[in-house]
């Protein structure tokens, strides 16, 4: 059985999939039209498309757009043309890219376009960020991003916003990735990747031009299970500069409630970076970011305290296993020794996972004060969220309480 299993992921599927594909907006008379073209790579001499699907046996087919414009009210599509994982370069395949490749590619450059002033790297699991950094050089960038979650970046897809260098190449190669996904690669680099025969290496020019598919949207499409279809705009968020923000405040019951004190700079830099990185995770989310890396992300639950006491413990566990494999290049896990053991438990509680000092970032309101009293506790200092829960005066009430501050978006930032 299990050498059954391993002969399904190994295998690369042929698709029935048509080469071309035309979706059509009707109004009346009023036709617009959208073309698109499957895309191929040659691969040992052979055009292959998308190895399979989400699991081995759903057949896959990518399509990208190459005609068409489409006007719905005043928002228009993105251009035809303007590619990025819709189109890739694939410098070395081993395994060829199946659809969930692709789509963790597309989410970390989906996060990646509103950080272009500094050398910045997401990793993305399972199409959600596992670890997010931005420092002065790649290199650093990448380990910080790696460390923030060294356990779930294993497996992962790589994004970053400058070319490889040799040093960055070497750290990554450290690890075991799936895909890395950068508009360049420096001499050298690809001897080095070399060496990992089934990385997929992807070059995309456009990542340089990133910053302007800021405030860009395409249609979504959601399939439903009666072959019903869903069709959205996709998601821009509005706060991405300080002016963007407001200092949280509400009335209840004839009272007003206001924060007292106004983030610092630092705050506010942190504040921003942890909400555009929430415009890439699953909600219900919670996250914890520190000077512009990721702590902790909670993903996908269903109760917004709950997802807090999960972000608050893998901050915990994850801060654990980087300070073992730091000290003894080990796993946490793995750690036999027990003395070794309670002193990382002891440095990582003394710390209390990272957290001290954190922002907190909240995809939706908090519809009571024990979310934010979760963050509160462990020692975060500043908070942001869309606001307008009838009870967001208790979550201002426990802010001022802390000396935290607290931020409104006035947009909520769910992601299904």
């Amino acid at each position: 059985m299990a050498e059954d299993l391993k002969k399904m992921y190994k295998t690369i599927m042929d698709d029935h999939f048509t080469p071309n594909m035309e979706i059509s907006f009707i109004d009346g008379d009023n036709r617009q039209t959208l073309f698109y073209e499957k895309v191929v790579w040659t691969v040992d001499n052979i055009n292959k498309g998308l190895r399979y699907g989400e699991n081995p046996g759903q057949e896959a087919a990518l399509f990208r757009l190459v005609n068409g414009n489409l006007v719905l009210g005043e928002t228009e599509t993105i251009q035809p043309g303007r590619f990025l994982a819709s189109d890739i370069e694939l410098l070395q395949s081993g395994k060829h890219p199946g659809k969930t490749n692709l789509t963790d590619a597309d989410n970390a450059l989906n996060i990646l376009r509103y950080f272009v002033d500094r050398p910045t790297v997401v990793i993305v699991k399972h199409n959600n960020p596992c670890g997010v950094a931005r420092s002065d050089s790649l290199a650093d960038a990448y380990i910080k991003a790696n460390m923030a979650d060294r356990i779930a970046a294993f497996g992962g897809c790589i994004a970053l916003n400058r070319p490889v260098d040799r040093e960055t190449a070497e750290e990554i190669s450290k690890q075991y990735a799936e895909v890395v996904v950068a508009p360049d690669f420096e001499e050298g680099v690809m001897d080095v990747f070399a060496k990992k025969k089934n990385l997929r290496i992807i070059r995309i020019d456009n990542i340089n031009r990133l910053q302007t598919f800021v405030g860009q949207r395409c249609v979504e499409f959601k399939s439903l299970i009666d072959g019903g279809v869903i069709a959205q705009w996709s998601f821009v968020p509005k706060a991405r500069s300080k002016n963007d923000l407001s200092l949280a405040e509400c009335e209840y019951k004839g009272k007003t409630y206001k924060i007292e004190r106004e983030p610092s700079q630092q705050e506010y830099n942190d504040l921003l970076f942890g909400w555009l990185v929430e415009s890439g995770i699953t909600s219900n989310s919670v996250i914890y970011v520190k000077d512009q890396v990721t702590v902790g992300i909670g993903t996908g639950e269903q109760d917004r305290v709950g997802v807090a006491e999960i972000a608050r413990d893998k901050a915990y566990r994850k801060l654990a296993d980087r300070y073992c494999f730091e000290m003894y290049s080990v796993p946490y896990n793995k750690l036999k020794d027990k003395d070794k053991k309670a002193e990382i438990d002891a440095k990582t509680a003394e710390e209390k996972g990272g957290l001290i000092g954190a922002a907190m970032v909240s995809d939706a309101f908090f519809p009571f004060r024990d979310g934010v009293d979760v963050g509160i506790k462990e020692g975060i200092t500043s908070i942001i969220q869309p606001g307008g829960s009838g009870n967001d005066y208790q979550s201002i009430e426990a802010c001022n309480e802390a000396g935290v501050t607290m931020v409104y978006t006035g947009q909520r930032s769910f992601k299904h």
